[in-house]
């Protein structure tokens, strides 16, 4: 305790990390206040009647329950990570696209520009589709006007979210996107952990708890493993004459068996909204395929889903590690894998060990995504509320969220020499020194 104290106080103590988390603070306090703001004409007490489960109260989990309760917000941050997922599609089908992602700051800000275009239009295409489907025929003026109103005030509102999380990012402490989520997915968790205390005896509710330390260890486990691939460093000047830069220190490659962080359960958990909207035309109202994929305890639901993340796995490392940067780096600076040849047999050989380590640890992210509902059919746990944290997406993104800020809060820390609130990095008393080039470290 007088440790995590001391922690708590160099934090405070550190003037721009203190103006950062109050920073991020107030804008997620912004994003919770609006969740509760009800859309204009919507009459609060009908949609307690008309509330759902399924895959729509599962949308309530990532907005904090703006879903259900027909906030402004409540279609989100979905729109804009669906825009995403849809431009970095595009990247590798379209060759400007792609040229825009080689092009550095000046290109980003053009993608970013794209996206947030595009946002505008799934927000319109959504948000129809959110007020059929979600709210209660008699909870709504039944005109046209209304409806007109309802849906730019939705996608107003998810653009604002969108900035708020861009804000957060630029000037706050963390990712912003990924920090809205999460606020979205912990304040449902007392409620969760509430209504599965009541349904259990303490006894089972226990044992529920103790399994759910262990999920909890094995999320961080597969987010912060790591395979290091050794590297001869060149020769470099010291003093008067020339030594190895090997003696005495161990440099490696970290390659995560998880580089892609979150981001292809976010993807993935978004393309398992387009069925859902499409069973709300009245082309595919009574598609039995359709119905089987918004299930989110069936068995078509949670196949698609744990594919899916694989496949997002895949996609999203190859996005951020390319092995040929890599190995350009280490061939321009003079170093080399030993046993392996500079430049393409380098790269070749990067390529070749992120392979095998994306798809187990794709396959583990994959597993404890669809835990939840594993653990409904057989029974172990009652109430869906709190089988959402039970594992999953909610409990895959918290974790990670979590340790990434972790991380930069450490990074800060140690900018101004207090020891971090993570082990630093020691082994057997030689420094561990990490090259940083091109990929996630």
């Amino acid at each position: 305790m007088k440790v995590f104290l001391q922690r708590i106080k160099d934090i405070w103590n550190h003037e721009e990390l203190r103006r950062k988390i109050i920073f991020t603070l107030m804008l997620l306090l912004v994003y919770r206040v609006g969740s509760f703001i009800v859309l204009p004409g919507v009459d609060s007490k009908q949609l307690d009647a008309g509330a759902q489960g399924g895959l729509l109260g599962f949308l309530g989990i990532f907005t904090g329950g703006a879903f259900s309760r027909a906030s402004i917000f409540a279609l989100g941050i979905m729109p804009y990570i669906s825009a995403s997922i849809i431009v970095q599609l595009l990247g590798l089908a379209v060759p400007s696209i792609t040229k825009l992602q080689r092009e550095g700051e000046s290109g980003r800000k053009k993608i970013n520009q794209y996206t947030r275009m595009l946002t505008i239009a799934i927000g319109l295409v959504q948000a129809p589709g959110y007020i059929k489907s979600t709210l209660p025929a008699g909870a709504y003026p039944d005109s046209f006007s209304w409806l007109i109103s309802a849906v730019i005030i939705l996608t107003c509102s998810t653009l604002f979210v969108m900035w708020l999380g861009e804000k957060i990012t630029d000037k706050g402490i963390g990712n912003g996107i990924s920090l809205i989520i999460m606020t979205g997915i912990i304040s449902d968790i007392p409620k969760g952990f509430i209504s599965e205390w009541k349904s259990q005896s303490a006894f089972i509710f226990l044992i529920e708890l103790a399994i759910l330390l262990i999920v909890v260890g094995l999320a961080i486990a597969i987010i912060q493993a790591v395979r290091r691939i050794p590297v001869q460093m060149a020769k470099m000047a010291a003093g008067g004459g020339h030594m190895p830069q090997g003696e005495g220190a161990r440099s490696y490659i970290p390659l995560r068996v998880n580089s892609a962080g979150v981001m292809p359960i976010i993807f993935a958990q978004a393309i398992m909204f387009v069925p859902l909207y499409l069973r709300s035309t009245e082309t595919f109202q009574d598609s039995e395929i359709l119905a089987s994929l918004t299930n989110i305890q069936g068995w078509g639901y949670n196949i698609l889903l744990f594919c899916s993340i694989i496949l997002f796995t895949f996609f999203y490392t190859a996005i951020v590690t390319n092995p040929q940067q890599i190995a350009d780096d280490l061939k321009r600076n003079g170093n080399f894998v030993p046993g392996v040849k500079p430049g393409k047999p380098t790269a070749e050989f990067i390529d070749n060990v992120l392979s095998r380590i994306t798809l187990p640890g794709g396959v583990f992210v994959g597993a404890i995504a669809i835990l939840p509902a594993l653990v409904m059919m057989i029974g172990l746990i009652k109430t869906q509320q709190f089988s959402i944290f039970f594992g999953g997406t909610s409990l895959l993104i918290t974790v990670g969220v979590i340790l990434d800020l972790l991380q930069q809060i450490e990074t800060h820390l140690l900018s101004r020499h207090y020891d971090g609130l993570m082990k630093s990095g020691r082994v057997r008393g030689r420094t561990t020194t990490a090259l940083s080039s091109g990929y996630s470290a």
